[in-house]
């Protein structure tokens, strides 16, 4: 009986490694993130945004800061003619403008930066969905970015579709149709789970 069973167990084992296993074909491929952001005409194009907001804002404050200057120069070719107690109260005075201006640099950066920031992660978001459905569309079971922040270490460039997603986004830019930056319901759960 001990046999038999022996024999039933191996001749399963046998059938069961001869059966070959079908094998699916996994499409993989990566997007240089970092060429993606420099090549995107959107993201060009946000970019320059700011960078005008900044030089035309800059000058106002630059305005300001050339008459601060001027009237600090003044002070000090004023300050022997007016008396101490004139000097005093009249450097206390560019002081306190100087700090304002400061500050107003300061400000002037700070809203930039929120502004543009806010503004390049809805462009990521957009892109990561646009990759997203690409990847879906193409029969990508994988697609990996590299570049600044990536986990990539090692590719070829046979597998490199970064050029394919740069003027796919560029001609959906050109067509002017806005990227989905809406995150779908089940990448809303699998985030609240993980929270």
């Amino acid at each position: 009986m001990k046999k038999a069973l022996v024999i039933i167990a191996l001749s399963i084992s046998v059938v069961a490694c001869n059966k070959t296993a079908e094998v699916k074909e996994v499409k993989t491929a990566y997007v240089d993130t970092s060429v993606l952001m420099k090549e995107y005409t959107e993201a060009k194009d946000l970019e320059a945004k700011y960078k005008a907001q900044a030089e035309e804002k800059g000058r106002q404050l630059q305005a300001e800061i050339t008459r601060f200057k001027q009237d600090a120069s003044n002070f000090q070719s004023q300050a022997q003619a007016n008396g101490q107690a004139w000097a005093q109260q009249r450097g206390a005075e560019l002081q306190k403008r100087e700090q304002q201006l400061g500050y107003a640099q300061q400000a002037l950066a700070q809203q930039l930066q929120q502004e543009s920031g806010a503004e390049m992660d809805t462009l990521v978001t957009g892109v990561k969905k646009f990759i997203k459905n690409y990847g879906k569309e193409k029969g990508y079971s994988y697609i990996y970015g590299t570049g600044d922040a990536a986990s990539i270490l090692y590719a070829e460039d046979k597998y490199d579709i970064t050029k394919d997603i740069v003027k796919a986004l560029n001609d959906n830019y050109k067509a002017g149709t806005k990227l989905d930056t809406k995150t779908d319901a089940k990448t809303k759960d699998s985030a609240a789970v993980k929270k």
